[in-house]
């Protein structure tokens, strides 16, 4: 799901890759019709042959990136475990390219073949346990959710990272005067006693996050999706 609706056109799949690599390494805005058409080896002019902006292109580039990965025929069957595995090889897609967890929100999705082939997935993890078709696909929604809206964070740290020479823990260091006076002003205790129990400070982790969160929902989500079965 994504901000930039529409079907990829005529783009190779080796270009989209190409194109790809580049935001890999310097993140989606820093992208120009240019730059593009040097990755792809022609004249700048000539990749409005391919696609008509750079808006298209993202669509072809993001298609090339889902489709980097896909599911055995000889997968699980066991709704949970399929489920794991659909939601862990998102999460190592947007981890290979960060910038494909920018493209936009829950309401406006990315109609790309190669995402589908992610949801249809869960989708049919979820099919034939006697859910309904909202109910279902809320499911869905919201295990997508928690993967893309985690993911969301890896591009805006490197891009945070670059724009203030601070890693992300200098960058706390830098506000520990600020955080000190939250803790000492007596208007937030439960939060000063969480924080003073931390023996080295919190570490935000975002790969420990995102299995801890999924393990939670899916924990809640099991007896609506294993009740309905047993009700059918």
């Amino acid at each position: 799901m994504g901000a930039h609706e529409g079907q990829a056109g005529a783009l190779p799949r080796e270009g989209g890759r190409a194109v790809a690599g580049g935001a890999d390494a310097e993140g989606l805005s820093a992208l120009s019709m240019r730059g593009i058409a040097a990755r792809l080896g022609v004249a700048a002019m000539s990749t409005y042959r391919y696609v008509p902006s750079k808006e298209d292109l993202v669509l072809h580039m993001a298609d090339a990136a889902f489709g980097e990965k896909s599911y055995r025929a000889d997968a699980p069957e066991d709704w949970r475990m399929r489920i794991e595995l659909g939601a862990r090889t998102l999460w190592s897609l947007y981890r290979k390219h960060p910038w494909l967890a920018q493209l936009g929100s829950l309401t406006r999705p990315l109609l790309v073949p190669n995402l589908m082939v992610h949801g249809e997935w869960v989708l049919g993890a979820l099919d034939g346990h006697g859910l309904d078709p909202t109910t279902l696909f809320d499911i869905h929604v919201l295990l997508y959710s928690h993967v893309q809206g985690l993911a969301v964070h890896l591009e805006r740290e490197a891009h945070a990272e670059a724009a203030t020479g601070q890693s992300e823990d200098q960058w706390m260091d830098s506000r520990a005067p600020a955080l000190q006076e939250l803790v000492e002003s007596g208007r937030f205790p439960t939060f000063a006693k969480v924080v003073g129990a931390f023996e080295d400070g919190y570490d935000l982790r975002l790969d420990a996050l995102f299995e801890f969160g999924l393990k939670a929902l899916l924990d809640g989500l099991t007896s609506i999706v294993e009740g309905q079965e047993a009700g059918t």
